[in-house]
């Protein structure tokens, strides 16, 4: 993925596959997200990554920070939060799938 644009646009596609789903387009620390029917988040979209809150002992957690480019993700420059993971545009086909997993994840 080359662009914002191109991000958006796949974010855009992926949260239109959800919200049939019980996810509810939100926003959180000023980022796109969806949330679940408890009103919680559990994925958005952060300067062209998908953020995903996959909780920090799943193996969906550790394979997403195995992917080139990913790191954990830190909102306010210092403070990361564990549980979540953002992934780059690189990584976009595989967006969908931690999208899913972070929906179906326990919080």
């Amino acid at each position: 993925m080359t662009s914002n644009e191109d991000a958006t646009a796949r974010y855009e596609a992926i949260a239109d596959e959800l919200v049939p789903r019980g996810a509810r387009r939100s926003q959180m620390f000023g980022m796109p997200c969806l949330k679940d029917v408890n009103g919680k988040a559990f994925a958005g979209l952060h300067r062209g990554e998908l953020v995903c809150r996959l909780g920090r002992d799943s193996a969906e957690h550790a394979e997403a920070l195995a992917t080139k480019g990913a790191h954990l993700f830190d909102p306010a420059d210092g403070w990361p939060m564990k549980d979540w993971v953002c992934l780059p545009g690189s990584a976009a086909g595989e967006w969908q799938r931690y999208a899913e997993a972070a929906l179906a994840a326990p919080r």
